[in-house]
């Protein structure tokens, strides 16, 4: 709701270069988006959708709660919040990685999808992040399970 301070909201207009002006711009947005820039509370691995909602199925099943997640442009690629300097380390085929120096469209958590990008797991505000060891076994039980069911690997 707009005007609204929620800790999900305050999380994420933290990295913003001014959060205050962040906050209000993305509030009168009628899409609800904004830009703010990886590799400072978290970085981004992005996934192509077939993966990566199978590997978020994984992670359910073994954490309570992973980090924020995304999933954009008709459902074609999610996007996985890990801590920052992740993006740098990772190494990945067909991994698309948002780090230091980057920036990335976000929703406004907690208002209906107006565009073409939506959290499917929104922040809490606490700044829970998905752990990159553990994503990367996700990511391989996933990759596995495909590759059992005859749908091919990445």
């Amino acid at each position: 709701m707009p005007g609204a301070k929620t800790p999900a909201v305050e999380w994420l207009t933290s990295v913003a270069p001014d959060p205050e002006a962040c906050r209000r711009a993305w509030e009168r947005d009628p899409l609800g988006i904004t830009l703010l820039p990886a590799g400072r509370a978290w970085d981004v691995l992005i996934l192509p959708a077939r993966l990566g909602y199978p590997t978020l199925d994984v992670l359910g099943r073994i954490l309570d709660q992973p980090g924020p997640v995304l999933a954009d442009f008709g459902d074609a690629r999610t996007g996985f919040f890990v801590p920052p300097g992740t993006a740098a380390r990772w190494l990945g085929t067909g991994i698309r990685t948002a780090g230091a120096g980057t920036w990335i469209v976000v929703p406004y958590p907690g208002r209906p999808p107006a565009g073409a990008i939506r959290w499917l797991i929104p922040p809490d505000g606490s700044g829970t992040l998905t752990d990159p060891a553990l994503l990367e076994l996700a990511l391989h039980e996933a990759a596995a399970d495909r590759g059992r069911a005859g749908e091919g690997g990445w």
